[in-house]
């Protein structure tokens, strides 16, 4: 007989939240909430299942005052680049925030599940420091960890790389690689590649991330759970995957060259990457470049 839990997924309206939540809520013995802000999530993305509360992850605890069983915290600002401009938003979101979770985490008990970024990783471990959104990410590792180790609390830390799928951004400047070039390509439009075009990447699709996630949640114990297909290509070769004029663009401020795939603990609990971007963009073209 199934145990019934409590779920929640803190940024449970976005891309790889609304995924995970469409993947629990299956589970029709569990209660799943979801906490978002909508930022960048939309009710476009909601299942059948799932609590909603629009709210954002530094106010948790007026949302909230009972244990979760688990605790899923992908609610962070999460682009590279773009955290630049975007400084104070990603210290609001990634500290704030995330003190706010971990505190409530502290206080209620259950397994929090943190979504870290390989950027940590990139570059030979230099890229840890190289923007905002990766500093923030990377020292809210070392809290998690600190807080488990002084607080005896249940965790695990995963890590993505280069996610792609159903329900990406396409559009704005929250827009994914691949979700560019799919709606580029689909209007017959140039693909823009940041010089020099050679950044090293391994993308992994959504569903992977998923299964990874849930792995961890009920197998996995403290840091180090990359989840990240073996397939690299630069930056470069996904444009020519996808066919039609490219069109270099000027470096970008924060753009790391390359990432260290950290996958041995999620191997050694039985993920593997079951989907491949040749796969993926090959799917596209033949749906006209929409994932249907």
């Amino acid at each position: 007989m199934k145990i019934k839990r409590k779920i929640l997924v803190i940024g449970g309206a976005g891309f790889i939240g609304s995924n995970l939540c469409k993947e629990l809520a299956k589970d029709k013995e569990s209660e799943i909430f979801s906490l978002d802000n909508y930022s960048t999530g939309l009710k476009d993305n909601h299942a059948a299942n799932v609590k909603y509360i629009y709210g954002n992850s530094w106010d948790i605890s007026k949302h909230f005052n009972f244990k979760f069983d688990l605790i899923f915290h992908l609610g962070e600002y999460s682009r590279v680049e773009q955290s630049f401009k975007d400084v104070e938003l990603v210290l609001e979101s990634n500290v704030k925030g995330t003190f706010a979770v971990v505190e409530f985490w502290r206080k209620y008990g259950g397994k929090l599940i943190y979504a870290g970024s390989s950027t940590k990783f990139g570059d030979g471990g230099l890229a840890r420091d190289m923007t905002p959104y990766n500093w923030t990410k990377a020292i809210n590792t070392e809290l998690v960890n600190n807080y488990g180790e002084w607080f005896q609390l249940s965790y695990a830390i995963t890590y993505f790389y280069n996610v792609y799928g159903d329900g990406e951004i396409r559009t704005g400047e929250y827009a994914t690689l691949i979700g560019i070039y799919a709606e580029k390509s689909s209007k017959g439009e140039p693909l823009p590649v940041v010089a020099p075009g050679v950044q090293l990447r391994n993308f992994t699709h959504v569903l992977d991330i998923i299964q990874g996630l849930i792995m961890v949640a009920e197998k996995g114990n403290g840091d180090d759970y990359g989840i990240g297909s073996d397939m690299q290509f630069s930056v470069l070769d996904v444009a020519k995957l996808f066919g039609g004029e490219i069109k270099m663009i000027p470096p970008r401020k924060g753009n790391r060259m390359y990432g260290e795939l950290h996958t041995t603990k999620i191997k050694e609990i039985g993920w593997e990457a079951k989907y491949n971007l040749y796969d993926y963009i090959s799917f596209l073209r033949d749906n006209n470049w929409e994932n249907k």
